[in-house]
């Protein structure tokens, strides 16, 4: 505990040293870097470290499969087994090109799924800390600045109620000097 406030080791002790002890429950973080630098790596062990201490995890792709994630984990001799992946998938409509075309299925109502799906994998687990990779398919559906800030307020609004601890992964594809995650993150872990 810092300043009053309960800490959530990262599982990597030297990042920990550098945050004081680890990262403030409760609060939303935004652990970003370019493709390739260590993101997903530092959010399984995140996750980890909170299974081995007891606490329900959650790890929420929208990038990756979940026998991708569980490669790359057996690949550092990890397992996820303690740790809840629900892989978010477009429906099957979105992968069908003919279906692309049509107005029924605008950005709009991707985005507004695509959220509703993340609050309802949140429901069933009810995670202490949670992983949402990645924030730049987020930023694509959301087509424009505006309706991504206002989705990750969103986001942030309701894992905070929830007391959860979230690292929001971020791999920078897109306008670098869009900082509206910073803006709204308790913190900024940049790789």
């Amino acid at each position: 505990m810092v300043d009053g406030l309960q800490l959530a080791s990262t599982g990597i002790s030297g990042l920990d040293d550098i945050l004081g002890g680890g990262l403030a429950r409760g609060r939303v973080f935004l652990l970003e870097g370019n493709p390739g630098t260590g993101k997903t790596t530092v959010a399984m062990q995140f996750l980890l470290a909170g299974a081995a201490a007891g606490e329900k995890t959650l790890y929420i792709t929208l990038s990756e499969t979940k026998e991708e994630l569980r490669e790359s984990a057996l690949s550092h001799g990890w397992s996820l087994r303690e740790v809840e992946v629900f892989e978010l998938v477009p429906p099957e409509s979105l992968l069908d090109e003919q279906q692309q075309q049509s107005l029924l299925y605008s950005s709009d109502l991707e985005l507004g799924e695509t959220t509703q799906r993340i609050f309802d994998s949140f429901e069933r687990c009810r995670p202490d800390r949670v992983v949402l990779d990645s924030l730049s398919e987020i930023r694509l559906l959301a087509q424009s600045s505006l309706r991504y800030r206002r989705q990750i307020l969103a986001l942030k609004h309701y894992f905070a109620k929830q007391n959860a601890t979230v690292l929001m992964l971020d791999d920078m594809t897109t306008d670098l000097n869009d900082k509206t995650v910073h803006s709204v993150a308790h913190g900024v872990l940049d790789l």
